[in-house]
């Protein structure tokens, strides 16, 4: 067993990504009994999807620090079906507050994903369409993705991370973690560029 622990987490809904809280909400310690081990990154409470957990501080540098610009990627179950021009828009970059972001890669998703049902589920509008993009940034500023879906008249409904760089959710139920396998650690260590 090497003694650099590199582990995928599928974070549910309403889970905080820390190991503690003051006021009693679930946290990652409620699903992961893994010693010294820390989230490399965030995903906020209500954001379901794959987090990192290591303890190999170069490589949890690599995935958090904004230079590195790794990309990670996003569905996004927005409100309304957005046109070509929204999708363009998020794909160029938006004005969130006092800065735009950097351009991404936005795609329609012609079907919902297969997804595991949420809990709580999302509210339903039969008057209001709904549809999922795809939406890889290579930034992470607090909450960006709701804040661009609603920047261009999409607010998001659902958001789920599918992958970080070269890591996805593939074969894990929500809840679940996993140590990285060799072949997924050597593809992570290549694409934030350690040895």
């Amino acid at each position: 067993m090497p003694d650099k622990r590199i582990i995928r987490f599928y974070k549910p809904y309403g889970v905080l990504s820390k190991f503690t809280d003051t006021e009693g909400r679930p946290t990652l310690a409620d699903y992961i009994d893994v010693p010294q081990v820390y989230a490399a990154g965030r995903l906020d409470k209500d954001s379901e999807g794959l987090m990192i957990l290591t303890n190999h501080k170069r490589l949890s540098t690599r995935l958090t620090e904004p230079r590195f610009a790794h990309p990670r990627t996003y569905w996004v179950q927005v409100e309304h079906i957005p046109d070509q021009a929204a999708l363009r828009q998020l794909e160029q970059g938006v004005e969130i507050g006092d800065y735009r972001t950097k351009p991404s890669i936005v795609r329609l998703l012609e079907e919902p994903p297969d997804l595991p049902p949420r809990e709580p589920p999302i509210r339903f509008r039969k008057s209001v369409p709904t549809a999922f993009i795809e939406l890889t940034l290579f930034e992470g500023k607090n909450r960006q993705v709701r804040r661009m879906t609603a920047a261009v008249g999409h607010p998001t409904l659902r958001l789920i991370r599918i992958a970080i760089g070269p890591i996805t959710l593939d074969g894990l139920a929500v809840g679940q973690w996993a140590d990285l396998s060799v072949h997924e650690r050597q593809a992570l260590y290549k694409s934030v560029g350690l040895r």
